[in-house]
């Protein structure tokens, strides 16, 4: 008799336990992080977003990824829909600085963590870089002054050394942060390290080959004797150095965002004097664990600034950037 209700205590204890586990289960939610690209055409863009997809399948949470393609008004609508969707944070590579408060705000009003990878938030001439935009919860990127510093001072080590060079400025396109720091960087970089120049043409792209070539192309028609091209993206100095063999021209070329596998065989070439490693997987691997700490810990501090350490690579040390895009 005892012993029955031994095991009908038992029974009732282990379905209770049961019935904990099954209510755990319904209630338990699963996270999900989105990202909403800039162009997955680009090779950067698609490192960035494969990162984000390997980190948060680590993680063990849904991933969502789109592709406004471009288009900062498919953008916005993008962010708006995963808002309204009620996913556990976004991450965006944005493609308007300024344009992107407003959608960062509408996130914080519905308490969904928003990463910014890559692109500062906000007016690059009036806030800098380390003043991160209060209401995100992180801004992933390299430091683009300091690319623009080390590409300056590599720069420096292929200009004449005997008069004023010459130097062309091969931008990415107009409202996006990085363009402004990155010059700022490079000419800082230029001083720093002694060089006498002249900057006789800087011309926006859409950050792609072709659009770099063409620059290029143009820069040469009017200054043939340009020195040195200083590229914003590693795409763009791959066009440049086209156009400089195209044309019979005697210009080198140094990228900012370098590191692609294209890129890391141009200048094994000697068709690239030199770029800046950068490393879109990690930034968008980053950018995943920021969205999962935030979406699972209400308490994580917001306004972070996540950045890894850059390199300058030239023949002389390419082993010490692997190829992410």
């Amino acid at each position: 008799m005892k012993f029955s209700s031994a095991i009908q205590r038992f029974g009732m204890a282990s379905a209770s336990v049961a019935l904990t586990l099954m209510a755990g289960t319904a209630v338990a939610k699963e996270v999900t992080i989105a990202i909403v690209a800039a162009n997955m055409e680009y090779p950067f863009n698609a490192a960035e977003v494969r990162g984000f997809q390997a980190e948060a399948k680590e993680l063990g949470v849904k991933s969502v990824v789109l592709d406004p393609k471009g288009s900062v008004e498919k953008q916005g609508n993008a962010v708006d829909d995963l808002i309204t969707r009620k996913v556990d944070g976004i991450g965006s590579i944005l493609l308007d600085s300024v344009v992107a408060k407003t959608w960062i705000d509408r996130a914080n009003e519905s308490n969904i963590p928003f990463v910014s990878v890559g692109v500062q938030v906000g007016d690059p001439e009036k806030v800098p870089l380390k003043d991160v935009y209060p209401k995100l919860t992180a801004l992933v990127t390299r430091d683009d002054v300091e690319s623009g510093v080390i590409a300056g001072q590599m720069a420096a080590k292929f200009l004449p050394k005997d008069r004023v060079a010459q130097i062309g400025i091969v931008e990415g396109s107009a409202g996006v942060a990085a363009v402004k720091q990155r010059s700022q960087g490079f000419e800082e970089g230029l001083k720093r390290a002694g060089v006498k120049y002249k900057i006789v043409a800087s011309q926006p792209t859409d950050w792609t080959e072709v659009k770099g070539e063409a620059v290029c192309q143009n820069i040469l028609t009017a200054h043939p004797d340009v020195d040195l091209f200083f590229a914003q993206y590693d795409d763009l100095g791959l066009g440049c150095s086209r156009a400089i063999r195209n044309m019979g021209a005697h210009a080198k070329v140094v990228a900012a965002d370098g590191g692609s596998r294209r890129g890391i065989d141009a200048i094994k070439a000697g068709e690239m004097s030199g770029s800046v490693c950068s490393k879109p997987e990690t930034m968008g691997r980053l950018s995943a664990k920021a969205l999962y700490d935030a979406a699972t810990n209400k308490s994580s501090p917001k306004a972070q600034l996540i950045t890894y350490k850059q390199v300058g690579v030239t023949k002389d040390n390419l082993s010490e950037c692997v190829p992410q895009f």
